[in-house]
């Protein structure tokens, strides 16, 4: 069984340390090249390099997908590849490169919010349900057929912080599970329901904004969905402040803490 898998950042550093730990180890890694990071702006290797090299797997840290990449990866003579959030967008002579095609972990129901925020515009859509999909990829971003999915239930005090790290551990656990049948032929991927597409797109800082004056629901979700990033927000008296804490009870958003512009955290009781 040789693939290789493609990732960046820790979501995809958890989903492949799951495979390994399966008996499930790619024949080569591939991840984006070290960059800055902080204020010393140290040259830094990214969360599934530094796996990769304690477990000894050959890595590929290409700055552009080109032919003589593309040489490199067909030289591990590998069937299939695994795509979690690797950074870059495959060229369709990749994809196209492998036998057995890409298979890529979306978090959300697909067709049901395609894009780079899923689990981001679940919440703030007040969905009741979201899940993993595991689909065969093609050139159009996430519209590539099924091969499985596994639902799960979003909690109403579910935020970003704590939905995000069930979903990354459910989408490896279906994907350990699912890749050996794949493989085997077991599998049989179905397209998906054009009625049902909706998109999630890359989120703008300032999303984060809320106004006091919109409703409680509007504002629970907004701080639902941005917990992570952007974080959220408002303006009172020319002065801005930071939501650091906030609860929503009998329908009734409430601030509880908030960072105010250039100060520390203070209890809110004014809204």
């Amino acid at each position: 069984m040789k693939f290789i898998f493609f990732g960046t950042p820790d979501v995809a550093k958890e989903t492949l340390q799951h495979l390994v730990e399966n008996d499930l180890s790619p024949v080569a890694v591939v991840t984006n090249p070290d960059a800055p990071k902080g204020r010393g702006h140290i040259m830094t290797a990214s969360p599934v390099k530094e796996y990769a090299q304690n477990e000894g797997l050959p890595i590929l840290t290409p700055d552009s997908l080109n032919e003589e990449f593309m040489k490199e990866v067909g030289a591990f003579g590998a069937d299939l590849a695994i795509v979690v959030a690797y950074g870059k967008i495959l060229p369709e002579a990749l994809i196209n490169s492998f036998p057995q095609g890409v298979l890529n972990i979306h978090y959300s129901l697909l067709p049901r919010w395609r894009g780079a925020a899923p689990v981001e515009y679940a919440l703030l859509n007040n969905d009741q349900e979201t899940g993993v999909t595991i689909q065969k990829m093609i050139k159009e971003l996430d519209a590539g057929d099924i091969v499985a999915t596994q639902s799960l239930a979003i909690g109403e005090n579910d935020t970003t912080k704590t939905l995000r790290p069930r979903l990354i551990k459910l989408g490896a656990e279906l994907l350990v599970e699912t890749l050996p049948r794949y493989l085997a032929g077991e599998t049989v991927p179905t397209p998906q329901e054009g009625s049902e597409i909706t998109f999630a797109p890359k989120l703008k800082k300032e999303a984060g904004e809320i106004n006091l004056d919109d409703g409680s629901q509007l504002n629970w979700n907004k701080y639902r969905a941005f917990a992570v990033w952007p974080g959220t927000y408002f303006f009172k008296d020319g002065k801005r402040y930071k939501v650091t804490d906030a609860s929503f009870k009998d329908g009734v958003f409430q601030i509880e803490k908030v960072i105010p512009e250039g100060g520390r955290e203070i209890d809110w009781i004014s809204v």
